[in-house]
C-alpha cells in the first residue's frame, strides 16, 4: 500500500511539473518571436551589402574614404571613453567615499549631464566657442578675433565626454557603494598606504563597474549622430546619413555593415563582462571603508566637481536661456514658427512606444528571471542586440523594407514606433526584470496551490508587485524617445515635426533662438529620467 502511495504522489509531481512547465513553454516560443520580430529588420544590413558586387564592395571597403571614417571613428570612441573614465571615476570616488563637502548635492549634479541630449551640449558649445559664439563676442572689444576651432575630433570628444561620463560616474559608484570595507581595513593593518590599498584591494574589485559604464560610453560614441553632424566631424553615423539623404544605399550598406559589426563587438565585450559579474559575491552584511580625508586636496576636489558641473549644466543651461531671452517676440520669426502639434507628436510617439515595450517586455523578462533552461536569457540577450544598434542604421534599414516590402509602411507613424521599441525594448527588460526577481517564487507556489491557472497568478500576484518597475521602464523609454534624433529623421512622415526635428531644423537653418522653448522642454523631461536612477541609489 505504501508503494502505491509513492507512486501515486510521483505520477502527481510529474503531472504538477508538466502543467508547469506547459506555460514556460508557451513563454518562451513568445519571446523568441518577439525577439526574432525585432531582430529580423538588422538582417537587411548584411543582405544588401551582400548584393553590392564583390569587386565594387572590395573597392568600397578599402576606399580612402572608408578608412579615413574607420580611423576617425575609433579615434571618437577612444578619445571618450578614455576622458570618461578620466571624469567618472574621480568623481565617484570623490562622492563615495571621501569627506568631499555636500556630497549629495555633487552626487546629483555629477549624474545630471545624462539628461541634457548630446546634440543639444553641441549646439550650445557651438554657440559658446564657435567662430560667431557668446566667448568670440567677449573677446573682440579686446583686440582678439580669432579663437581656437571648436569643431573637429576635440571638439566632438569635449562635447560627447561631458555627456556620457556619468555612466562610468554611476557604474562605479555603485561598486563603491557595495564594496565590502572590510577588506581595506585589512589591507591597511598590513600596513599598506590608502593609495596601495585601492590600487591592489579597491581597484580591481571595481574594474568591472568601471568597465561596465566605460563600455555604454563607448557604445553610445560609437553610435551617437547628432554631435559628431554638429561638430563637422566624418565618422560611420555621418556619412551614412549623408549617403542616404544622397541616394547612394550601396555605400551607405556597407558603411552600416561596419559600424554594426563594431557595435556587436562592443556588446559581446559587455556580455562577457555581464557574464562575469554574474557569480560575483556581494556581501549583504558589508560595511563601507572609513572615509578619505581630503585634507588640502579638498579645494581642489570642490573646484574640479565645480568645473564640471559648470560645463556640463551651467553652460548649456545658460546658453539655451540666453537663447529664450535674445529671442523675445521673435521668437517665431524665419518662418520657422514651433507649434503645440510638433509637442503632441512627439508625446503621442513616445507614449506609444512606451505602452508596447512593457507589453512586449513582460513575457521576455519574466522568462529571463524565472526560467531555468539554457534559452530562458537568450531573448533578453536579443533585445539589446537592438539597443546596440545605432539609431541611423536601424533607420536605414527600416527605410529599405519599407520600400521593398512594405510600401505601405514607408514613412508611416508605424514603422517610426517600431524602430522606437527596436532601440528601446531593454530598458522595459531591465527594470521588468530587475522587479520580478525581488518577488519571492513561494508566492506563486502558493497562488497555484489554492488552484490559479499560471496566467491568473501571474496578474493577480505578481503583476501588482513588479508594477513599480514596469512603471519605471515605461518612463524610461518614454522620455529616451523623446530625445532620439537620427531615426526620427529619418523615418518620421513628411511634415510630421517633434521636438527633435524642429530643434534639428531650426539649429540648421541657424535660428537658435527658436530651438531655446523645445530644447530646455526635453531638457526637463529628460531630468525625470534621472529621478528613477537617483530614488534607486543609496546615496547616504
Amino acid at each position: 500500500m505504501g508503494t502505491k502511495d509513492r507512486y501515486e504522489r510521483l505520477r502527481e509531481q510529474a503531472t504538477t511539473s508538466e502543467r508547469d512547465s506547459s506555460p514556460h513553454t508557451l513563454l518562451a516560443v513568445v519571446s523568441l518571436a518577439i525577439s526574432l520580430l525585432l531582430l529580423a529588420p538588422l538582417v537587411w544590413v548584411f543582405l544588401r551589402a551582400g548584393e553590392i558586387e564583390f569587386a565594387r564592395a572590395v573597392e568600397l571597403l578599402t576606399s580612402d574614404t572608408t578608412v579615413s571614417v574607420t580611423l576617425n571613428t575609433l579615434a571618437l570612441v577612444t578619445g571618450v571613453t578614455l576622458a570618461s573614465i578620466l571624469i567618472g571615476v574621480p568623481l565617484a570616488i570623490l562622492t563615495a567615499q571621501t569627506d568631499l563637502p555636500f556630497k549629495r548635492f555633487w552626487t546629483i549634479t555629477s549624474a545630471l549631464p545624462l539628461v541634457v541630449p548630446s546634440y543639444i551640449g553641441a549646439f550650445a558649445f557651438v554657440s559658446a566657442f564657435g567662430p560667431r559664439g557668446v566667448l568670440a563676442d567677449l573677446l573682440a572689444p579686446l583686440g582678439i578675433e580669432q579663437i581656437p576651432t571648436i569643431y573637429g575630433l576635440h571638439g566632438a570628444i569635449l562635447v560627447l565626454t561631458l555627456f556620457t561620463y556619468p555612466y562610468v560616474f554611476l557604474t562605479t559608484r555603485a561598486s563603491l557603494l557595495s564594496f565590502d570595507g572590510t577588506v581595506v581595513e585589512a589591507a591597511r593593518t598590513l600596513n599598506h598606504t590608502r593609495w596601495e590599498a585601492f590600487r591592489r584591494v579597491t581597484l580591481p574589485q571595481i574594474a568591472p563597474g568601471i568597465a561596465a559604464g566605460a563600455l555604454l560610453v563607448a557604445l553610445y560614441a560609437l553610435s551617437d549622430f547628432g554631435t559628431p553632424a554638429i561638430m563637422q566631424y566624418d565618422v560611420f553615423t555621418r556619412m551614412i546619413y549623408n549617403e542616404f539623404g544622397a541616394r547612394r544605399l550601396d555605400y551607405a550598406s556597407v558603411l552600416s555593415m561596419l559600424l554594426l559589426v563594431m557595435a556587436l563587438g562592443i556588446l559581446a565585450v559587455e556580455s562577457r563582462l555581464s557574464a562575469g559579474r554574474d557569480g560575483a559575491y556581494v556581501s549583504s552584511g558589508s560595511r563601507r571603508p572609513g572615509l578619505i580625508r581630503l585634507g588640502y586636496w579638498k579645494a581642489p576636489a570642490l573646484l574640479f566637481c565645480g568645473a564640471i558641473a559648470s560645463l556640463c549644466l551651467v553652460l548649456p543651461i545658460g546658453i539655451l536661456l540666453q537663447w529664450l531671452l535674445r529671442s523675445g517676440t521673435g521668437y517665431s520669426g524665419g518662418g520657422f514658427a514651433f507649434e503645440a502639434s510638433y509637442a503632441w507628436n512627439s508625446v503621442g510617439l513616445a507614449a506609444a512606444a512606451a505602452a508596447i515595450c512593457v507589453v512586449a517586455a513582460l513575457p521576455i523578462a519574466y522568462l529571463s528571471a524565472r526560467g531555468s533552461s539554457g534559452i530562458s536569457s537568450l531573448p533578453e540577450r536579443a533585445t539589446y542586440v537592438g539597443y546596440a544598434v545605432p539609431g541611423v542604421v536601424l533607420g536605414l534599414a527600416l527605410v529599405y523594407l519599407g520600400l521593398r516590402y512594405v510600401p505601405f509602411l514607408y514613412q508611416s507613424v508605424i514603422l517610426l514606433v517600431f524602430a522606437y521599441v527596436i532601440r528601446f525594448l531593454p530598458q522595459a527588460v531591465g527594470t521588468t526584470e530587475s522587479s520580478i526577481l525581488q518577488v519571492d517564487p513561494s508566492y506563486i507556489e502558493a497562488a497555484r496551490s489554492l488552484g490559479y491557472h499560471p496566467l491568473s497568478a501571474f496578474r493577480k500576484v505578481v503583476l501588482p508587485l513588479v508594477a513599480p518597475g514596469i512603471a519605471a521602464g515605461a518612463a524610461l523609454v518614454f522620455l529616451t524617445t523623446m530625445k532620439e534624433l537620427p531615426a526620427t529623421l529619418m523615418l518620421r512622415p513628411t511634415g510630421f515635426e517633434t521636438f527633435v526635428t524642429y530643434i534639428w531644423l531650426v539649429q540648421g537653418a541657424g535660428y537658435y533662438g527658436q530651438a531655446a522653448v523645445p530644447a530646455l522642454v526635453l531638457v526637463g523631461l529628460s531630468g525625470l529620467s534621472m529621478l528613477v536612477i537617483l530614488r534607486r541609489e543609496d546615496t547616504s
